[in-house]
């Protein structure tokens, strides 16, 4: 190509160098780091703010009064989603940025200040645990809406140098808080699924047409990128693929083989544990290879390979979903049933981690190997078990900022990406000072946020499928 033609992204080969062979942080580091983001979301419950209700809720025999509730109504919304971004996503954005080397003193002064809050709370008053005080769904959307947040912060501030680099995501094999994204999403996704309800899963067909959406973003996302020049880390799904049909590949892969949710915990750990002898028996070594030919396959060889992975990893969230979540006979109504259940998987699933990284292979979220999936589990359900704490708080409130992302987390997470690409391709990341770019992340969030706020207050939810 002409060097003489101006690209919208010059600096496209240093921004890829950026987040290329790194090699990730400690599995203590990320352990401490599941917990602390969970803790924010309970530290903002110990301090709820005034019950908002909706407008379009709102009913009264006179136009005059009906205006001086939505006045009133709009203030205290506004407050309140102001408070929630200062106590939630503001700290989010400090602790993966200019406070990360201190993620172990951080861990352990938001445990003293939590439980120093939560006691105070306690003192004096007459309050007893009681079952049922939050349902289960909604510790499920509040680690739905932790883990959004904390990828939508993490998708901008990787490009600058403010964000530690072991956070970024891992070459070949090793733990970082950005490998952790899209099993996350996997598993969230499959918790609360039709499957996971009991519901039967679609045709071929249904698939395909309830997984258009994906497959649209995933064209959009590779035709966006090829057209301004933007920087892509081909070893991280290859050439042609990327997120959105790792997601859609999932979909359509768990329709086509129809397993009962008694029974994916089982195929799931099949999938899984073949999937891992195949890659041991060479199947690593040519996904990890540099090498590529010609056939599409070959092309983007890790994007197609790993979706046996994260379809393992979605069968096991399916069965556990349907036996936390939605299994008829289970009395889900007593949260200390699935409090006691939740914990003792988020610590299985971390000794388990520990015995595969040490004996089997390393985790690979480029391959999703077996070690991931386990890891990815481990985070994502300590994650569920800190925020099911919440019982133990008088009075605590889901936020008002949970519940608007929760109406439109995918629409929350595209809009999030494309401002990281106007971002992107509006400056040079790579050489902005860390107070400038400290500043460019609080105010992205902030207008994040503000989306998804405006969209809660009028009752806008889009549904993609």
């Amino acid at each position: 190509m002409d060097s003489s033609i101006k690209s919208l992204n010059p600096n496209k080969h240093l921004k890829e160098q950026f987040v290329s062979n790194l090699t990730g942080s400690s599995v203590l580091e990320l352990f401490v780091l599941s917990a602390l983001f969970p803790m924010l979301i309970l530290l903002r419950h110990t301090i709820g703010i005034c019950k908002i209700d909706h407008v379009t809720n709102e009913t009264s025999s006179k136009k005059k009064d009906l205006l001086t509730v939505a006045s009133k109504n709009q203030r205290v919304y506004i407050i309140s989603m102001i408070v929630d971004f200062l106590s939630i996503v503001l700290p989010l954005t400090l602790l993966c940025t200019v406070l990360a080397d201190w993620s172990y003193i951080n861990g352990f002064l938001f445990t003293l200040v939590l439980i120093f809050a939560v006691t105070v709370k306690r003192h004096g008053s007459s309050w007893k645990l009681e079952e049922g005080v939050h349902s289960f769904r909604a510790y499920i959307s509040s680690y739905r809406v932790t883990m959004m947040l904390i990828t939508c912060i993490c998708i901008l501030a990787v490009d600058f140098k403010i964000f530690p680099r072991r956070y970024a995501k891992t070459e070949i094999y090793g733990t970082s808080l950005m490998d952790l994204g899209v099993g996350a999403f996997v598993f969230a996704n499959s918790f609360v699924s039709r499957q996971a309800r009991g519901i039967s899963t679609m045709g071929l067909k249904s698939a395909l047409s309830s997984t258009s959406p994906l497959l649209v973003l995933g064209f959009a996302r590779f035709v966006f990128t090829t057209g301004v020049d933007y920087q892509v880390h081909v070893g991280e799904y290859g050439v042609h693929w990327n997120f959105f049909f790792t997601l859609a590949g999932v979909a359509v892969l768990t329709s086509v083989i129809n397993v009962s949710p008694k029974y994916c915990g089982l195929v799931g750990s099949s999938v899984l544990i073949g999937y891992q002898v195949c890659l041991m028996r060479g199947l690593n070594a040519y996904l990890l290879s540099p090498e590529r030919g010609t056939d599409i396959i070959s092309q983007n060889k890790e994007g197609i390979y790993s979706i046996f992975g994260y379809w393992g990893l979605h069968l096991i969230g399916v069965w556990l979903g349907n036996n936390l979540l939605f299994e008829k006979n289970a009395n889900l109504r007593t949260n200390n049933w699935a409090r006691k259940r939740v914990w003792v998987l988020f610590i299985f699933f971390w000794f388990l981690t520990l015995l595969l990284d040490r004996y089997v292979e390393r985790p690979s979220r480029r391959m999703c190997n077996l070690t991931y999936v386990t890891l990815i589990l481990a985070t994502n359900l300590e994650m569920l078990a800190i925020l099911m704490l919440s019982d133990y708080i008088p009075g605590g409130k889901v936020s008002l900022l949970e519940q608007a992302i929760n109406r439109n987390l995918l629409a929350f997470f595209i809009v999030a990406n494309l401002l990281t690409g106007l971002v992107n391709l509006s400056m040079d990341t790579l050489f902005v000072p860390p107070l400038i770019a400290l500043l460019i992340l609080i105010v992205y969030a902030f207008v994040v946020c503000v989306a998804a706020a405006l969209t809660d207050y009028n009752g806008i939810k889009f549904k993609f499928w």
